[in-house]
């Protein structure tokens, strides 16, 4: 079986470059997990680094995290569904929300529990996924203050995850004042303005950063030491927490043409060849891996000899050309991952786990 590895001492690593840098500029920040899926084992290493508040956007994700630990604050990051109301109670000590009749639904199952359940209301900041539309959420802050088992803790936007929208200083800085405004008219203390995720980490160094933005909900920069705004490498972070180890299970040398009548793959797709390539050979190795775990797109190796030729739902074929470096079956191949690489093999049940 192909397995996916998390080097924990990696991952610690990174973790407290984050942290420290947090806390000098006083912004708390929460770990989002949701690429993990769940996973325990991770999400044990997760918490043990130190972390006192993950978000998350599956329910059983966060029903796993509070079986690890209970005192652990959880943050359900989509508005809620009325069907899960009440285990998004009971697993979530925090949601983001952008409906009146979600939030009327939270009151009253968090009455029923006996709890007080948080609540972050999202505004549009012009990313066009979730969000309050900024003419109306003064009123939509007004009905719910009125809620008895509703505490608002903040005030959040969303950025670059649907149309790669930006967040630059303007528009933070919009988003911290509408929360004095909502503060000034309602006097209410909305203890935090959760505009920060792994894109917004850059506007810390550039001193561009908003000093009303002081929360941040983090994975990617984590998890890859990755700068999403100018997309490159952060600065002393490790960029291979991940590792994924393919078996090879058939290696041979064959033509690098195929032969027969042509059609299309299991994929619908259709190819075409250089008549250079008619008569030629490489070496061939079959992957225990296919499409149904990740996308090879997503996926590549430190060896750049190694390409991808294509895949079926259970097997991978690399060309190794003239197998310099002497691979045999049973050797295994290591591959790095992009974010979207680690979600699919994450939620692949036919790839182990492991934590080194």
């Amino acid at each position: 079986m192909a397995y996916l590895s998390m080097d924990k001492e990696k991952l610690k690593h990174n973790f407290e470059h984050l942290n420290q840098i947090f806390s000098q500029n006083d912004i708390q920040w929460a770990i989002v997990s949701k690429v993990l899926c769940g996973n325990h084992d991770f999400l044990k290493q997760l918490i043990e680094i130190g972390t006192n508040q993950i978000c998350d956007s599956r329910l059983t994700n966060l029903e796993m995290i509070k079986q690890i630990n209970p005192k652990v604050e959880t943050i359900y990051i989509k508005p809620p569904s009325l069907l899960d109301i009440e285990d998004i109670v009971k697993y979530a000590d925090i949601t983001i929300n952008t409906e009146l009749e979600t939030i009327e639904a939270l009151s009253i199952e968090a009455k029923r529990q006996k709890v007080k359940h948080k609540v972050i209301i999202m505004i549009e900041m012009g990313e066009l996924r979730e969000g309050v539309v900024r003419e109306e959420f003064i009123d939509f802050y007004k009905h719910v203050f009125e809620l008895d088992s509703i505490d608002v803790v903040g005030i959040g936007a969303n950025f670059s995850c649907l149309y790669g929208v930006l967040p630059n200083p303007d528009k933070l800085i919009q988003l911290c004042l509408y929360e004095q405004l909502i503060e000034a008219k309602f006097d209410r203390q909305i203890p935090f303005v959760s505009g920060g995720s792994s894109v917004v980490i850059p506007l810390i160094f550039n001193k561009t950063l908003p000093k009303g933005i002081n929360h941040f909900r983090v994975g990617e920069t984590l998890f890859f030491g990755q700068d999403i705004y100018n997309n490159r490498a952060m600065k002393n972070m490790h960029k291979d927490i991940f590792t994924l180890h393919a078996e090879i299970i058939e290696l041979a040398e064959k033509p690098m043409v195929p032969d027969g009548e042509m059609g299309t793959n299991v994929e619908g797709k259709s190819f075409t060849f250089e008549n250079d390539d008619l008569g030629k050979k490489s070496y061939r190795a079959i992957l225990n891996l296919g499409l149904l775990d990740v996308n090879e797109k997503h996926i590549w190796s430190n060896d750049e000899k190694i390409e991808f030729v294509g895949a079926s739902s259970d097997m991978t074929v690399i060309d190794i050309g003239d197998n310099d470096n002497e691979y045999n079956v049973g050797d295994l191949l290591e591959f790095n991952m992009d974010y979207m690489g680690l979600l699919r093999l994450m939620n692949s049940k036919y790839i182990d786990k492991r934590v080194i």
